[in-house]
């Protein structure tokens, strides 16, 4: 059994290395057969006419065309470096009560043109400010500029906060076309002014901790001269106040006299020419009879100051009963007083209850008969 194994494994090694052999002969003699082969010529094809090619259809793309506002916007963001916005103050710090001026200029170019309305005095932002008033000026210049100036006047009354702030505002601009009315004015864009900060100064320190206001050193004393005619004063002041009293009840009792009454032939007179203008006003008319009786009420009224002295132009009915009965002129008081009625309901009554013709110019014969009543 050994002997089996031992010659199986001979055999296969002798195989093996004659396998190796053959393989070396034929890689080494695989040139020369290759080299003695004829070279093979390839003819080349010969050139042809050149064929039209047809063009091949190519399926069409539709473009969406951009809309009014999408041209807006492109042509708007392309226009925005033609304004040009810059703001200032003409002073960075001020005192309370201080005014001072918050300036914007606004340079259009490229045909562009802004909304005024956007830096108007309502949109201006400020903080503890106050507005004092607006002024706007425009300029054309001969480059094509359009040359806009803002300035606002403002002030402020208040320490806190210290800074004060003014806001920003968006500021809208358009294109110029010929024959554009303003209300088919469309934005193409719009830009920002800028903010700015102003600073509110004291005399004050910022820190009321450290703040001395007075001085810890006690006050001096006196001299004994000074205290006498600290004395002397106060008794001077007390003498003086009886004089200024007596001068005082003097005026009061002048003012308190009656006033001068008219003579008797000026008050006949005014009170004639007064009856003579009622009789020539045309009574037919409503407002003529109303007229007709505030002036007898007047006149009447009139007769009783230059007659008693009694100040009846601001006095009611009763009250000028009451005065005319302490001049014992009763029977004068109740005719005045009961005409006085019959004017009142004429003037502030119904339209109604208004008196007609034939009674106005009775009530004109009246009050003549009531001023010659007054004078007996």
């Amino acid at each position: 059994m050994r002997c089996y194994r031992s010659q199986t494994a001979a055999t296969g090694r002798l195989f093996a290395i004659a396998t190796a052999g053959l393989v070396i002969l034929a890689g080494s003699g695989w040139p020369a057969v290759v080299a003695a082969q004829p070279a093979t010529q390839t003819a080349r094809p010969a050139p042809q006419a050149a064929r039209p090619v047809a063009p091949t259809a190519q399926p069409a793309t539709k473009t969406a065309a951009p809309s009014a506002r999408q041209k807006r916007a492109t042509e708007g963001a392309g226009l925005r470096d033609s304004v040009a916005v810059k703001s200032s103050l003409d002073r960075s710090a001020i005192w309370v009560g201080d005014r001072f001026s918050f300036i914007v200029d606004v340079d259009c170019s490229n045909g562009t043109d802004i909304l005024t309305d956007d830096l108007s005095r309502d949109r201006l932002q400020v903080d503890e400010l106050g507005i004092l008033g607006v002024d706007q000026t425009r300029e054309e210049q001969a480059n094509g500029h359009t040359v806009y100036r803002f300035t606002y006047h403002l002030t402020t009354y208040s320490f806190e906060p210290a800074a004060k702030r003014i806001g920003e505002m968006r500021l809208r601009y358009y294109v110029r076309r010929p024959g554009q009315r303003p209300e088919d004015i469309a934005p193409a864009g719009e830009v920002l002014v800028p903010q700015a900060m102003v600073f509110v100064r004291s005399m004050l320190p910022d820190d009321p901790s450290f703040a001395k206001y007075r001085n810890e050193r006690p006050a001096m004393p006196r001299m004994a001269a000074f205290a006498m005619m600290q004395r002397i004063g106060i008794g001077l002041v007390i003498v003086s106040i009886v004089p200024a009293a007596l001068w005082i009840v003097a005026i009061v009792g002048r003012v308190r006299q009656r006033r001068p009454r008219l003579s008797a032939r000026k008050l006949r007179h005014d009170e004639r020419a007064s009856l003579d203008e009622l009789r020539a006003l045309d009574v037919e008319a409503e407002a003529g009879r109303k007229e007709v009786f505030d002036r007898l009420a007047a006149l009447l009224r009139k007769h009783v100051v230059g007659t008693w002295g009694v100040s009846a132009e601001g006095l009611t009915v009763d009250e000028i009963t009451s005065a005319l009965s302490a001049f014992g002129k009763a029977e004068a008081s109740a005719e005045a007083t009961s005409f006085l009625g019959t004017c009142d309901r004429a003037r502030y009554g119904k339209p109604e209850d208004l008196p007609s013709r034939s009674e106005c110019l009775a009530a004109i014969d009246r009050v003549e008969q009531l001023i010659g009543l007054g004078r007996a």
